[in-house]
């Protein structure tokens, strides 16, 4: 019986050269592979870069987190966060994979370029041994042509030292009388905390929302352990010391024309429980119209939402305020009301907010691929958005100039918008039942249509709360970190240092920086020249001790 020729040579050799060349062809194979897993994992990345782009500027021209968008925002982030490091992981193995084989050539993905590092950081030179002699001829007779640089950023961990300050006595031995210098002043009493530590405290749990217990943790890690209440009384002290500062940050922001005013929610322990509590904000920026005095922030804490709160914070107060339909403003707006009524501007964000609910596409759209129930999308909330946008685009132009052109401007180009506006939003009502979704979000702005067109004889008045909301972004941030306040003295202390350190933000000034130098300085400091550590002064007050 005839068997098949085997495929096989019987030749060892060329055995040999058979299985080398499979193996070549793997090699080529894995290349390829990793080559197009490079390209793959960077286009991903790519599209993801782009979506994070367009989700940034559909937040720019719609408005902030009213639409939701923060979340989506964070979202992507960390997505892209995960597709450049997968990226590069491929990126690693390309690169490896073209040494097996001299056929692929390894992509090239293109990367981001980098900026310098800053000046201001010191740089460390390390000098890798030249060769003695030359390694081709072997002669020592080697003259140096130049030298290549490679700069990698490295982080020092952080040190701890504790700084002993000695005071030395001394006797008089004519007349036996003890001198001694006076003891150095501490911003906490019997304090052992220096002032850069407390400023880190204080940041930490404020600024970046880091609970005291995370905190002294971290501390116990790197060798210094410190209790949670021993922390805690220092924040406490730090926070009693710097009131002053407090009280002149709200006489600054109660000095002006016009302030934006909002509120949130904070949960506060209250017998196993907890209640929630709000935090109040007034923000004081005159930056939109070209003015000269310096932005601040202004927190106060209550227990519960009574519109005597804001009657209390604006006892005697008289201006433009800012803020949304809240009605336990209404009582500051009366005809009546001492020192002088207060001046209503309405929101257009809370305004276009209602429209934008009503018209979000891409939201039914998305419940509609999760088999989620269809919401109504209504052709007039769409036009209504886009109307309203065609105002927020005039103020992106005139942001920035003095009164006199903003009103000239919007006088020319908005109020022909806001007639129009008008009438088509009262047309539309009267086609709809007084319970529609539609009618409530136009009512809203025909009720309070005065506070809504103010803006056109005012060059100081803009046309959103932006400015309050965004100082109170910092508040829910800490919710997620702290989750609660422990109680109403907690939330009173969060007020003070929510108001120092959002205003040294407004004011570009590194709040750290700023509190570490102010409570070296605040316990031996002159009552009467506290303005000088004021944040948009404390570039000018420095210089003034250095020179």
């Amino acid at each position: 019986m005839d068997t098949a020729a085997s495929p096989l040579p019987d030749d060892v050799e060329a055995l040999k050269a058979l299985l080398a060349a499979a193996l070549s062809r793997a090699d080529d194979a894995e290349a390829r592979l990793a080559k197009a897993r490079a390209r793959e994992s960077a286009i991903e990345a790519l599209i993801a870069h782009l979506k994070l782009q367009i989700a940034r500027l559909r937040r720019e021209q719609y408005g902030a987190s009213a639409e939701r968008s923060r979340r989506l925002l964070d979202q992507l982030e960390l997505q892209l966060e995960d597709l450049e490091a997968d990226a590069c992981e491929n990126d690693c193995a390309a690169e490896a994979a073209p040494a097996k084989t001299s056929e692929v050539a390894a992509f090239d993905r293109k990367r981001p370029s980098r900026k310098p590092f800053p000046e201001h950081l010191p740089r460390e030179r390390v000098v890798i041994p030249a060769p003695c002699s030359c390694p081709s001829c072997g002669s020592a007779r080697l003259s140096k042509l130049g030298e290549d640089i490679t700069e990698t950023l490295e982080v020092i961990p952080r040190q701890w030292k504790v700084i002993r300050t000695v005071r030395e006595k001394f006797s008089c031995r004519d007349c036996e009388t003890i001198t001694q210098p006076p003891a150095p002043f501490h911003v906490v009493p019997r304090g052992w905390a220096g002032p850069s530590f407390l400023a880190m405290l204080l940041f930490e749990k404020y600024g970046q929302h880091q609970p005291l217990n995370r905190q002294a943790e971290r501390f116990a890690r790197e060798g210094v352990a410190l209790s949670t209440s021993t922390l805690a009384d220092q924040v406490g002290a730090a926070a009693f010391a710097l009131m002053p500062l407090y009280r002149r940050i709200e006489a600054h922001v109660l000095d002006a024309a016009r302030i934006h005013g909002d509120d949130t929610t904070v949960p506060v322990m209250a017998k196993g429980k907890t209640d929630t509590a709000r935090l109040w904000v007034y923000v004081r920026d005159d930056r939109p119209f070209a003015g000269s005095d310096p932005p601040a922030v202004l927190f106060h804490y209550s227990r519960d939402r009574r519109g005597e709160h804001p009657r209390e914070h604006l006892a005697s107060w008289a201006g433009i305020l800012q803020a949304d339909a809240y009605g336990g403003y209404n009582e500051l707006y009366a005809p009546g009301r001492q020192p002088a009524p207060v001046i209503e501007a309405g929101c257009f964000a809370h305004a276009r907010r209602k429209f934008f609910e009503l018209a979000d596409v891409e939201g039914a759209a998305r419940r509609r691929s999760r088999g989620g129930r269809n919401g109504m999308i209504y052709p007039i909330a769409l036009e209504a958005v886009q109307r309203l946008d065609a105002l927020f685009e005039i103020e992106r132009g005139i942001n920035g100039k003095t009164p006199g052109e903003r009103v000239a401007l919007r006088q020319e180009r908005s109020a022909p918008l806001m007639a129009g506006l008008h009438a088509w939003l009262t047309a539309q009502l009267a086609k709809l039942s007084r319970s529609h979704d539609m009618a409530k979000a136009i009512n809203y702005m025909l009720r309070r249509w005065g506070a809504f067109t103010r803006f056109l004889d005012d060059g100081r008045i803009c046309i959103t709360n932006n400015a309050a909301e965004r100082a109170l972004r910092c508040v829910p941030l800490g919710r997620k970190a702290w989750l609660f306040c422990g109680s109403d003295r907690g939330g009173q202390r969060a007020a003070v240092l929510y108001t120092l350190i959002q205003t040294a933000r407004l004011n570009d000034v590194d709040p750290q920086a700023w509190l570490a130098d102010v409570l070296a300085r605040i316990a031996g400091h002159p009552a009467h020249r506290i303005d000088e550590l004021l944040p948009w002064n404390w570039e000018s007050g420095r210089a003034r001790i250095a020179a």
